[in-house]
């Protein structure tokens, strides 16, 4: 453990005494989970996708920590005036992505929502989503401080546009995330009742559309919906995973269901997780995104910035969110939506992303965010 004395003036040292270390601590601890969850997928996804290495996954998912890692350490260390500035830069960026993908994005799986180059592939709405609530944070922040600045409406066009956007990749899943999310803000923002009625009729209409004309969308659904007998092979495959594992779990490295279970280092890395390490160890995971969520969402509160409770909370909901939709879909407690677990997932998107909404989560619950941002005017 390094040591940092109170008294200096350096960066490092400000941070390290001002950043939330439960948060930070427990962040590492779910990525240090995920690396071992990912080294024991690593040869069974790599002979599905006939790779040579059988370590190709694990070497690859290192490179993404490293890099996650760096992002998430010195986004953390960033004022609020920073976190802005990056978020609306980081914002444009990922919707240009997004955009491209319509053009020249990797069709897989019925959706197109990836971009691939130099032998690496890119999910732009894996990005849009932290920085598109940071952005829409600060709208709503400024629609309370400056008179007569239209931040709600602002707010309400830009989700508009991201939703859209993210949906006609198709992207159910991100897309209702991304919309939760923003509901939430919006509630803490006071939106208008009617506003509230008009946004979730218009949500059930894209929902129904989705199961009448996305046929992926409608496959997943049905599967869930199937009775017992009927359910989709990989559904099965993944509560039998967990069947396996009962309470303590085969052991490291010893599941079999890992051999058949296709995106077993991905979406149903959960799984995986229940079948060589059992009930305690998903139950852990479980814990440790629910102390995440509420301490992140307690801290935001502390000093009365509603810029930073509405990003804070924003960023918090959106790991929690996801997490959940991860675990509940590889227990077939919903339909499954193609979505990573935070920070456990093999996928350098995935990774980067949740390190990047980390690492600004850390930056806005430091202890002397809100009297920096104040001091820089």
């Amino acid at each position: 453990m390094f040591s940092f004395a109170r008294h200096s003036k350096s960066k490092i040292s400000n941070w390290w005494w001002t950043v939330d270390k439960v948060s930070f601590s427990l962040t590492l601890f779910l990525i240090f989970i995920g690396a071992m969850l990912v080294l024991s997928a690593s040869p069974s996804a790599a002979h599905r996708d006939r790779l040579v290495d059988d370590f190709s996954f694990i070497k690859k998912q290192g490179v993404f920590i490293f890099v996650g890692l760096v992002l998430m350490i010195g986004i953390s260390m960033q004022s609020l005036r920073t976190i802005r500035r990056l978020a609306v830069l980081g914002f444009l960026c990922a919707f240009v992505g997004v955009i491209l993908t319509y053009v020249v994005g990797d069709a897989t799986k019925g959706a197109a929502r990836w971009i691939k180059f130099a032998g690496f592939s890119l999910q732009p709405s894996e990005f849009i989503k932290p920085v598109f609530i940071v952005v829409t944070a600060w709208l709503l922040d400024a629609n309370k401080k400056i008179e007569d600045f239209p931040g709600m409406t602002l707010s309400v066009v830009l989700f508009l546009i991201t939703a859209l956007s993210v949906f006609g990749q198709p992207d159910l899943g991100m897309t209702v995330l991304i919309s939760g999310v923003w509901a939430l803000q919006m509630v803490w923002a006071g939106i208008p009742v009617w506003l509230i009625a008009t946004l979730f009729s218009a949500g059930l209409v894209l929902v129904t559309g989705s199961y009448f004309f996305l046929a992926h969308v409608r496959d997943r659904i049905d599967r869930f919906l199937a009775s017992e007998n009927e359910i989709g092979s990989q559904i099965q495959k993944s509560m039998d995973a967990f069947a396996n594992g009962n309470l303590l779990g085969r052991g490291p490295g010893e599941g079999y269901v890992k051999m058949t279970l296709p995106d077993v280092h991905t979406d149903f890395i959960f799984a995986l997780a229940g079948e060589e390490y059992g009930v305690w160890l998903t139950s852990i995971i479980v814990a440790i995104f629910a102390v995440i969520v509420v301490r992140s969402m307690s801290i935001s509160m502390r000093d009365n910035n509603l810029f930073v409770m509405y990003a804070a909370s924003g960023l918090a909901a959106s790991i929690g969110g996801q997490a959940i939709v991860n675990m509940c879909s590889a227990l077939q407690l919903m339909p499954a939506k193609g979505m990573t677990l935070p920070f456990v997932s093999y996928g350098g998107s995935s990774m980067l992303a949740s390190c990047i909404a980390m690492g600004m989560l850390l930056a806005l619950t430091r202890k002397n965010a809100t009297s920096e941002d104040k001091d820089n005017g």
